[in-house]
């Protein structure tokens, strides 16, 4: 059986370092301690842990990758919230798919920035079929994971290893 590799992505350290000091719906960021933990971290795609220092901001993942691609989302360009420690933190750390113990989108967008479609991921043995299958298409540029119940973004994959760490599997 041969296992396919996929990158899964967090916010970029410029990225975070621009919506620490005001997010992409122009709000500044407004730290807080975490009294409870379990917050889903962009910029290091694990769980947060009780009494660390975090920030819930507005984060645009398309508009970004749109930006540095030369194309336009359109109507695609979603903002929504994401938590990121309030200062730099190392980064990713795992060498697992995060955040696949739950219910998952995976949207899948062409070269454009356009939607091309999506699946719902219910159970974690299905993730890997999930991005294959998306990945077979080759229209498929790029992948946004989000939550069901929010509908978040939670990372982006893209095919094989990239800048950043490559990820297999999965954990929450």
């Amino acid at each position: 059986m041969t296992t396919t590799t996929y990158t899964a992505r967090a916010i970029p350290p410029r990225a975070l370092k621009e919506l620490r000091a005001t997010d992409d719906a122009g709000r500044p960021a407004a730290p807080f301690t975490d009294p409870e933990g379990d917050a889903p971290l962009r910029c290091c795609l694990r769980r947060s842990e009780p009494g660390e220092r975090i920030a819930l901001v507005s984060y645009a993942p398309l508009r970004r990758w749109a930006a540095q691609t030369d194309v336009t989302p359109g109507a695609y360009d979603e903002v929504g919230p994401v938590f990121i420690h309030a200062e730099e933190c190392e980064g990713p750390a795992g060498d697992v798919l995060p955040f696949t113990g739950a219910h998952r989108t995976v949207r899948r967008y062409s070269a454009q920035g356009h939607i091309l479609g999506g699946r719902l991921v219910e159970e974690p043995a299905a993730f890997e079929e999930a991005l294959t299958e998306a990945f077979d298409d080759p229209a498929v540029a790029l992948i946004h994971v989000r939550a069901v119940e929010y509908g978040c973004f939670l990372y982006e994959v893209r095919r094989g290893f990239e800048e950043g760490r490559g990820f297999a599997g999965g954990r929450d």
